[in-house]
């Protein structure tokens, strides 16, 4: 008997909804149509409050192939959540563009380190592209980080290639103003973010 009919089975005896069941384990009831009608399992958090409320071992729900699967799953799932967080949290960083100095102004015939909030030895058009992409970039940051936390895995997909894209419109921009420190910086970014995404990718 596979795991499906094995749950509607012992849901049936308890004499229980799907609705009441989906209570009982703190999950939607789509999920458990999903679990009987054979198109999904549970994850391992699931399955071990299954196996508890009907008192039943995993074993008996669940093949030992079934069982890694899931385990497998869940874990690949984990670790492209994971890389989610960081490069969201990665686009945070562009916070550094606006309040490390990393920006020349000269005074009194000295040059001095400045932030973004006190540069002006560039051209307007300049300071009002670094203001609109830094913070792009840290709204996509922001935002990233609440679709990964409510786990819209489509929408963060979608969201991190803006993020790429703008990361290298940036790194373009700076270095053809000549920003040195701000180049280094963005570069960097970009290429966490290369790294994390090479990671998620050979995930999959």
């Amino acid at each position: 008997m596979e795991f499906n009919e094995k749950l509607q089975e012992l849901r049936k005896a308890k004499g229980l909804t799907q609705e009441e069941l989906a209570e009982i384990l703190y999950v939607s009831r789509t999920a458990i149509s999903k679990w009987e009608s054979g198109r999904g399992y549970p994850n391992i958090e699931s399955l071990k409050d299954i196996s508890k409320f009907f008192d039943v071992s995993i074993d008996d729900l669940l093949s030992g192939d079934k069982l890694i699967f899931i385990a497998e799953k869940e874990n690949k799932n984990n670790i492209q959540s994971l890389c989610d967080w960081l490069t969201g949290f990665a686009d945070l960083f562009a916070l550094t563009l606006i309040v490390l100095p990393l920006y020349p102004n000269t005074i009194d015939g000295f040059v001095y380190s400045v932030n973004l909030l006190h540069y002006t030895e560039t051209a307007p058009v300049n300071i009002g592209f670094y203001w609109i992409a830094f913070s792009l970039l840290l709204v996509t940051g922001i935002v990233k980080i609440i679709l990964t936390k409510v786990n819209a895995q489509r929408a963060n997909r979608a969201l991190t290639g803006v993020s790429v894209g703008l990361n290298i419109l940036i790194v373009m921009f700076l270095a053809l103003t000549r920003e040195v420190y701000a180049l280094i910086i963005a570069f960097l970014l970009l290429l966490i973010k290369g790294v994390i995404l090479l990671k998620r990718a050979s995930n999959h």
